[in-house]
């Protein structure tokens, strides 16, 4: 299975993604912003970073890049995308998924392990973990709180959107303790914190993580 890393200028957790996903089982590719080829991949992860330094909105200009163009047709074609942090946010602004992410509420950086639940176990990439399981993952952003309208908050949550929520503090401010959120189809997800700094007991907290990039094979192969 082949699962594409998508490189933006700026991208720092790129090779980290790569590594999380080849050791979730898959072949992990790698992708070039300003390409139009998604080389046959499976499923895509759009990694955390800066992406052309957050100059405009955060992830307001890698959402037009060619490849993203690519990416956004095949996503509503099915296709699965994770976007962690950065990507999160080129996700939100790529129309793929609703609300946005904006500066943190006490306008600090924000590096910390998180403590998270998972609020949905039936998307394509949280369906190796137990609905209301609580994992620890990391959190490292500036801006990275959820906001959107209340009605857009209130169908979210009436729909079962909301993938993942922040428990044990709220890191950034986001709305209602919002971590991540899923597409309508659930194929799409996007959160904030770091599941590819969360794969090995060595240089994480845990491999709490890990469960996003094994829950996608599966995804791929029931698909």
């Amino acid at each position: 299975m082949r699962i594409g890393v998508i490189t933006f200028p700026g991208s720092l957790d790129d090779v980290d993604a790569a590594r999380a996903v080849r050791l979730a089982g898959a072949e992990p590719v790698a992708l070039w912003h300003a390409e139009h080829d998604l080389r046959d991949v499976d499923a895509v992860v759009l990694p955390g970073g800066f992406s052309y330094g957050d100059y405009l909105r955060a992830g307001a200009i890698a959402a037009r890049a060619p490849m993203m163009r690519d990416v956004v047709d095949r996503a509503r074609q099915g296709m699965p995308v994770l976007g962690i942090c950065n990507g999160f946010q080129v996700l939100c602004e790529a129309d793929l998924l609703p609300g946005a992410l904006t500066r943190n509420s006490h306008l600090h950086f924000r590096n910390r392990d998180q403590r998270l639940r998972i609020e949905r176990a039936d998307t394509a990439w949280t369906s190796d973990y137990a609905q209301g399981q609580e994992v620890v993952v990391p959190v490292k952003n500036g801006e990275g709180r959820y906001v959107a309208a209340p009605a857009d908050l209130d169908r979210l949550e009436g729909e079962g959107r909301v993938a993942v929520r922040y428990v044990g503090g709220n890191p950034n401010g986001s709305l209602r303790d919002i971590a991540g959120v899923a597409s309508e189809d659930g194929r799409v997800v996007g959160l904030m914190p770091h599941p590819e700094h969360a794969v090995e007991d060595l240089t994480g907290p845990g491999t709490d993580g890990l469960g996003f990039f094994t829950s996608v094979l599966k995804a791929v192969v029931a698909a």
